[in-house]
């Protein structure tokens, strides 16, 4: 797995995360599991990564939490793909297929062009 790889799907983590926070503030990796549908050993190394990374702590009853620095990384992340997904349903496409092509639009996108997307649609996100 490559590095920009590697980086897309700790942001899908990070994402999620910051999601299943909006629900209920605690959970474990294991909800993380039934929601993304991936196996345990890969979800455990991609929460291990974040923690060493410093967006995720685990407390003593292994709920898992965003740091700081990982909330703020996860707000970025999702505002980017609101943006991607208003404006991709904006210009005619459907649901679904926004929906998918912003989570991978989301990753790639230049600062640049996610600016020029929010004067589009007449948004702005801190």
């Amino acid at each position: 797995m490559n590095n920009k790889k590697t980086e897309e799907s700790l942001e899908d983590y990070i994402e999620t995360i910051y999601l299943l926070t909006q629900n209920n503030s605690s959970f474990h990796s294991i909800d993380l599991v039934k929601h993304l549908n991936y196996s345990k050993p890969s979800i455990s190394r991609a929460i291990h990564k974040l923690v060493d990374l410093g967006f995720l702590i685990i407390d003593e009853e292994n709920h898992l939490h965003l740091t700081l620095s990982g909330l703020q990384k996860a707000k970025s992340i999702y505002a980017r793909h609101l943006t991607i997904k208003r404006f991709l349903l904006s210009i005619g496409l459907e649901e679904e297929i926004a929906e998918k092509d912003a989570c991978r639009i989301e990753h790639v996108i230049s600062e640049e062009t996610f600016d020029v997307l929010q004067k589009i649609i007449g948004e702005k996100h801190e």
